[in-house]
């Protein structure tokens, strides 16, 4: 019976789940593996998301799916959860390495920069 119950209850939140949606091709530049002080975030083609953070008694580790851009600002989310990661300096080039500035923090491409960033 527990089975059961469980089986209905997922078909049941599965709707609710939400999806990755890709990055659109104007912020290709956005794709990567990004660190900074106390800080990563790793976002894919498809959406995918992993974000690392480690404050003083608190780190997280989330995979995250992308929910959509807002200019530069992106909306991340799981399921009901949504939160927005303000960006006030996007990806652009800083000498010879890619550079964005992500709630406050300046992160850096430890990648190569993708197809079509403005090399």
């Amino acid at each position: 019976m527990h089975m059961l119950r469980a089986a209905v209850l997922a078909a049941c939140l599965l709707p609710l789940a939400a999806f990755a949606d890709p990055v659109p091709a104007d912020k290709q530049a956005y794709v990567g593996d990004w660190q900074g002080k106390d800080m990563r975030i790793q976002m894919a083609k498809d959406g995918k998301i992993k974000y690392k953070r480690d404050r003083p008694g608190k780190k997280l580790d989330l995979s995250l799916d992308l929910q959509g851009f807002d200019g530069d600002n992106f909306d991340v989310g799981f399921a009901l959860v949504r939160s927005t990661f303000v960006v006030s300096k996007p990806p652009h080039r800083d000498g010879d390495k890619w550079k964005m500035t992500v709630d406050g923090v300046e992160l850096t491409r430890v990648d190569q920069a993708p197809a079509g960033a403005g090399q």
